[in-house]
């Protein structure tokens, strides 16, 4: 089980990595090849795609996952290949609901009544043709990893990402602007569903086999097994569209007030911002079952030492990323954007953004930590607190402050959600916090940001630039004495996570043991 517990993670996280770069190429593409305004269009439908992905798919993927585990473990393969059904039957008739309720209700709502532009009438109507498949594929996923295929999940997350990207690509090229790039998505979505399909059929056979000729499943059993599917799913619904409107609603708002420019530029600041965010989330992923096994054990004391090492090391990366991507932003994006010198508008809402991602970063920790030790519903009510005060702040700081105002009132949102959540993290596991590594992290951040502020901000300088801020911020780390040797230890292997970067890593790392403990 550890074996399989391990592979399973280490596909998923290899999953996620490359389903967040297709991402950001998928961003990157549009961005350069739509311009501002049609980018802009394109923006605002991306929040209510994933709400209503969200809405459709009813949190039941992980239901369908828990459910087939457990009557796999016990050799109920009918049960499983049963659970399957009735939960796709569930997501297919909320898939369909939800997008009719799109196309011809919700869309034209937002097109004319909110948002008062009638150009983003077709685009979200759209939205409402990719929900459908991408429940669909959502039921497969969940059963794939229900019995342990994560590998399964990684292929058809290829196929999707590779026919959106392509598809939306020759569309807009062609000439069909951001009414291209949906119809890529769509087509994406719905050749993943095909390879989901195809695997379930012809690769899932010796898993989950064809029902036996004993067993009898009424229609009173299925309702039955359908209430405990949905049960199992509220909490798990209610936590994606917080976590959602957290990322979104600030787009969601800027929809309302601002130009479809505007809300290009912030679109294309985003994805930038959230960079720092593969360090933090990967350890977030990796210190879940970590503090759950120590929880379990009753090892306070080895809990106590993955909560101070998850904070550390996650701060350690994530701080001086976003000092400097806030003071790079500029040429950060002139560079990125070098099709279109008119993003480097979202500069400033990029360096508020990159702050804010630091306290996200935080927060992310902390919720993996207090739902490994067996308390899911903290981070939940944090959440949905969390998106509430993210939309009253958007509401009021947007009109006045524009796309800066967004990427503030998120970030300020994003601090008040970490607080709480690091409290429970300290009350919890009686864990005392690692000020004083935090500290030296901070002053040696501080340091670097202060030789970067007098680097110039241009495109020459940019690439040097981070070379320089890279070198001041390991060398004031290392004047602060802030690597100790457990420190050396617990970093080689976490280096095994940067592949081709894990040697050069492994180098420095010798350098500082040479000097601070010869």
């Amino acid at each position: 089980m550890a074996n399989k517990l391990i592979r399973g993670s280490l596909i998923i996280l290899i999953g996620n990595v490359i389903f967040r770069i297709g991402g950001y190429i998928y961003r990157f593409l549009m961005a350069i090849l739509l311009g501002p305004t049609a980018y802009g269009i394109l923006g605002i439908t991306l929040p209510f795609q994933g709400i209503f992905q969200t809405l459709s798919a009813g949190g039941l993927p992980p239901a369908i996952a828990k459910y087939v585990a457990e009557y796999e473990a016990i050799d109920e393969k009918d049960m499983a290949r049963q659970t399957i059904y009735t939960a796709l039957k569930i997501m297919v008739f909320l898939g369909l609901f939800f997008g009719v309720l799109m196309i011809f209700i919700v869309a034209p709502y937002l097109a004319y009544g909110y948002l008062g532009k009638p150009e983003a009438l077709i685009p979200l109507q759209i939205v409402g043709l990719i929900t459908p498949f991408s429940v669909i594929v959502g039921a497969f996923r969940g059963a794939f990893q229900g019995v342990y295929k994560m590998e399964y999940i990684v292929y058809t997350r290829a196929v999707e990402q590779l026919g959106m990207i392509l598809f939306a690509t020759a569309f807009v090229l062609i000439g069909l602007s951001t009414v291209g790039a949906l119809w890529g998505t769509v087509l994406g979505y719905s050749l993943s569903v095909v390879a989901a399909v195809y695997i379930f059929k012809y690769h899932m056979g010796n898993l989950i086999p064809e029902p036996s000729d004993d067993f009898v499943f009424t229609r009173r059993d299925e309702l039955k097994l359908a209430t405990v599917l949905v049960k199992f799913s509220i909490p798990v619904i209610i936590t994606a569209i917080a976590e959602m409107l957290i990322y979104n609603i600030c787009t969601i708002v800027m929809g309302k007030f601002l130009t479809f420019d505007d809300i290009g530029f912030f679109a294309a600041a985003d994805p930038i911002a959230r960079l720092p965010l593969i360090i933090s989330i990967s350890i977030a992923t990796t210190i879940l079952p970590a503090s759950s096994e120590a929880f379990k054990l009753k090892d306070i004391g080895m809990l106590q030492k993955y909560v101070s090492e998850a904070y550390k090391f996650s701060l350690l990366f994530v701080v001086p990323m976003c000092v400097g991507l806030a003071l790079f932003a500029e040429p950060t994006l002139r560079v990125l954007y070098f099709k279109n010198p008119a993003y480097v508008a979202g500069a400033m809402a990029l360096a508020i953004l990159s702050i804010g991602m630091t306290f996200y970063s935080i927060f992310a920790i902390s919720t993996s930590i207090v739902q490994g030790i067996g308390n899911p519903r903290i981070p939940m009510y944090i959440l949905v607190g969390g998106a509430v005060v993210t939309g009253v702040l958007n509401w009021i700081m947007v009109p006045t402050l524009g796309i800066a105002g967004g990427a503030l009132a998120t970030s300020v949102a994003c601090f008040l959600m970490m607080v709480p959540c690091i409290y429970f993290v300290f009350r919890l596991t009686k864990t005392k916090a690692p000020v004083v590594a935090v500290a030296k992290i901070l002053v040696a951040s501080a340091v670097m940001g202060i030789v970067a502020y007098f680097i110039p901000k241009s495109t020459l300088f940019l690439f040097p630039g981070i070379v320089l801020c890279m070198v001041v911020y390991f060398f004031a780390l290392i004047l602060v004495k802030f690597f100790q040797k457990d420190d050396i230890e617990s970093l080689r292997k976490f280096s095994s996570k940067f592949g081709p970067f894990s040697k050069l890593i492994n180098k420095m790392l010798n350098f500082v043991e040479r000097i601070e403990f010869r």
